[in-house]
């Protein structure tokens, strides 16, 4: 490598072909992950992000010694295309069940007996058996051993050193050991004497703990290893302070450090029989395993049992929600009354100001995401980010679509709302109205508990597919509390896996989105958060609902009453009742009178 460092894609591009070429390596994967396989990561591990110039959170960067692409969904395709130009690395359009498309791509672009290299410390276990079964029939040979970035990254990012803080036990109705035992249980029906874990929001569950080396997610770097007796968290010296580290151990959970996780595992007896979840844990881990041990494959049980919030948990997210929904009744009085003065507002001022909002409630810590604050054509990107090159300002006619979220030590919040600037379209009703149809026949849906939640995705989409429109992205996610906006196991989208770990069970918080996107043109998204709630029981089982969570006026002046039958004007009207009743009294001023005049009953078509 040249002394002078690449300080663009193309150079870094260049530096890691050169690299390659050193260790005989003819194929690069560089995928969106850490050790801990997380969606939002450290910058350590941004080096997709480094390398290629394409900062979405999501993406798959594969480079040849001739060529280079990066796998991303629709979601991306616009912000990839233009922060991709002129770097030699080209966009590849991902769609939906298409996930092995860069494999089958390099199965392809590869003779019999190259060698396509990864660092195995960032790609799944099952991630890198796939790409085993895709391309040993072309004789390709997989190489983990190395992490190039390290030879070409001057001045890589050390990894985040912020302190590790206990989760308040005033929002916490069980003990540490008590979650413990839960994971032994399952642990003991595997007959399992250990149970490795990495997934960052499992740890900080478990331990109830929270720290700051992600954005956005309260959780820290650590693994954790669960044995029938004992349990070691491996984090770096310093960032556990006396008190924790003894409380720690009175739950009886030892204190290691992070970088001697790997030689951990490797003092494991090989009469050991280790439960794992493939999906969870990386190659690199499994390598660091005993040969002779006995592997335990199954899904990640403290996945699940975190997924299932207690009736305490819902009671503390209701709080929240109300806590985040007066933050946004004082925003959007801002905003309306600002542009009523003609005020200058840019998306990033939408940012700023709502943040503020939210800063201002009791326990708010931080936003859960970057906020999504996207004008007119910006809105058609699902995942747009304004900056301080790159932004609108909000004048004129149009839409403005807002997906915002917080944390707080009581719940994680996320919401998308959609509101008018100046004049709009009978178009423009007409696709939110539709989006909204989507919205509230899901959010009303009765459903067997323990379907699988991707087969609950056509109801929301029905009213779009009617009408010729769809999305490109899920309806829902899974929601932590106090912990990841994203989380599994259950996921609503129509091309997501069906498996007996995503059926949706009591207490599971869920995103509800639908959208509909015109690039160029607009973008429309109307998002709550649902919990799953008893609905009935009969000869036919038992059977869940949707509590609504999410408290904040749905904008009436974008709908087109004509399309919405007297059903959906009375969900409308009964949500904006019990917005209004429990809101109020944490408003005064012009917030409250901008609640009382936006969750008005809606006059019928």
């Amino acid at each position: 490598m040249s002394s002078e460092a690449p300080n663009t894609p193309a150079e870094r591009l260049a530096a890691l072909r050169n690299a390659m070429h050193e260790h005989g390596i003819d194929a690069w994967w560089l995928p969106s992950s850490d050790p801990h396989n997380s969606e939002y990561l450290p910058e350590h591990w941004a080096g997709r992000a480094w390398l290629s110039g394409f900062d979405g959170s999501v993406g798959t960067l594969v480079v040849t010694r001739h060529a280079a692409g990066v796998w991303v969904d629709s979601r991306y395709w616009v912000q990839a295309e233009a922060q991709l130009a002129g770097t030699g690395i080209e966009l590849m359009k991902l769609h939906p069940g298409q996930s092995d498309a860069p494999m089958q791509w390099l199965a392809e672009q590869l003779d019999s007996g190259a060698t396509l290299g990864f660092d195995a410390d960032v790609v799944a276990l099952a991630s890198a058996r796939r790409l085993e079964e895709a391309l040993s029939p072309s004789g390709i040979r997989l190489r983990g051993d190395l992490d190039l970035l390290d030879t070409i990254w001057p001045n890589r990012p050390s990894l985040p050193e912020a302190p590790i803080y206990a989760h308040d036990r005033a929002y916490l109705d069980e003990s540490r050991g008590e979650r413990l035992a839960r994971i032994r249980e399952t642990m003991a029906e595997h007959e399992a004497d250990w149970h490795p874990i990495s997934t960052l929001d499992d740890i900080a569950w478990l331990t109830q703990l929270r720290g700051d080396d992600v954005d956005f997610n309260p959780v820290f770097l650590a693994h954790l290893l669960i044995g029938r007796q004992t349990a070691t968290l491996f984090v770096a010296p310093g960032k556990l302070d006396d008190e924790l580290t003894a409380a720690l151990a009175d739950d009886g959970i030892a204190v290691a450090d992070y970088a001697d996780w790997h030689h951990r595992l490797g003092e494991l007896t090989t009469e050991s029989r280790i439960l794992l979840d493939p999906a969870k844990l990386t190659l690199g881990t499994r390598e660091a395993l005993p040969d002779g041990a006995t592997l335990v494959e199954a899904f990640q049980p403290s996945t699940l049992a975190k997924g299932r919030k207690s009736d305490a948990d819902l009671a503390q997210v209701r709080h929240a929600m109300e806590e985040d929904g007066a933050a946004l009744c004082n925003f959007f009085a801002w905003l309306e009354a600002a542009l009523e003065r003609g005020e200058t507002v840019t998306e990033l001022t939408v940012d700023e100001e709502l943040t503020a909002a939210r800063a201002r409630r009791p326990g708010f810590v931080s936003r859960s995401f970057s906020t999504i604050a996207a004008f007119n054509a910006n809105g058609a990107l699902p995942h747009y980010h304004a900056t301080p090159e790159a932004h609108a300002t909000i004048e004129g006619d149009g839409l403005l679509l807002i997906d915002s979220g917080g944390q707080y030590p009581g719940g994680t919040t996320d919401i998308t709302r959609v509101v008018p600037v100046g004049r709009i379209s009978d178009a423009h009703r007409k696709d939110y109205t539709l989006v909204l149809k989507g919205t509230i026949a899901l959010s009303r849906a009765h459903f067997p508990r323990g379907i699988p939640s991707a087969q609950l995705d056509p109801i929301a989409r029905a009213p779009l597919w009617t009408s010729g429109r769809d999305y490109g992205h899920g309806t829902g996610h899974g929601v932590g509390y106090f912990l990841n906006v994203h989380e599994g196991p259950q996921v609503i989208a129509w091309h997501a896996p069906v498996a007996p770990h995503t059926a949706m069970q009591p207490g599971m918080i869920t995103s509800i989105e639908p959208g509909v996107y015109r690039p160029g043109q607009w973008g429309i998204r109307i998002e709550n958060l649902v919990a799953n709630r008893p609905a009935a029981e009969s000869e036919f089982g038992d059977f869940l609902r949707f509590e609504t969570l999410t408290l904040c006026p749905i904008d009436t002046r974008c709908i087109e009453p004509s399309l919405l039958d007297d059903s959906e004007i009375d969900w409308l009207d009964a949500y904006h009742a019990e917005v209004r009743e429990r809101l109020a009294p944490k408003l005064e001023g012009d917030a409250l009178a901008w609640l009382e005049k936006r969750t008005q009953p809606l006059e019928r078509g």
